[in-house]
């Protein structure tokens, strides 16, 4: 799960909300997201340290990939896990309030995507390790995911949950989060 320093989350939500009520919102929600994902082991992506204190304290293995941005966070991560012998990553965003069940994508055959409410972006994706399946999220992800997918060679499948498809990007996307 990679998670940005909860300092400089949500920035798109500064018209609504203070700093401090961002970065609160922003470990609710990466807490949240630990939870839901349970009882898989959680390896968490950051460079800040502070959500590395954080993430330990729920029992979190931390990864620190400084400078990578996400995408290459994430990219660096599965090598990574493949390399100790993991089977599967699921990687989650943090920012799902309504996540629940992420475990069960992690017993889904093949390459699992999970869009956002608007299939604009990828929440969610559950990969085999023994693929070379490279992340690129950002603006459209899900489509460039969707084509990942299609060259990897193995199957692969559009899980449409709506509670994993809710993510809190822009204020109107607050009406998910409890006040």
């Amino acid at each position: 799960m990679p998670v940005k320093a909860f300092a400089d989350a949500k920035m798109r939500l500064a018209t609504v909300l203070s700093a401090h009520e961002r970065a609160a919102l922003a470990r609710k929600m990466a807490e949240h997201v630990v939870k839901a994902a349970a009882p898989l082991p959680v390896t968490v992506l950051c460079d800040d340290a502070g959500v590395a204190i954080w993430a330990r304290a729920l029992g979190a293995r931390v990864l620190s990939v400084p400078g990578a941005g996400l995408n290459g966070a994430v990219n660096a991560a599965f090598a990574q896990l493949s390399e100790e012998g993991y089977d599967r990553v699921v990687v989650a965003h943090s920012d799902l309030p309504l996540a629940a069940g992420l475990a069960g994508l992690a017993l889904l055959d093949g390459i699992v995507l999970v869009p956002d409410r608007r299939l604009e972006g990828t929440n969610v994706i559950s990969v085999p390790t023994h693929c070379s399946f490279r992340f690129a999220y950002g603006s459209g992800s899900f489509a460039r995911h969707q084509d990942e997918a299609r060259r990897s060679g193995l199957p692969w499948q559009v899980v449409q949950d709506p509670g994993l498809a809710w993510d809190v990007d822009f204020p109107a996307d607050m009406t998910a989060v409890a006040p």
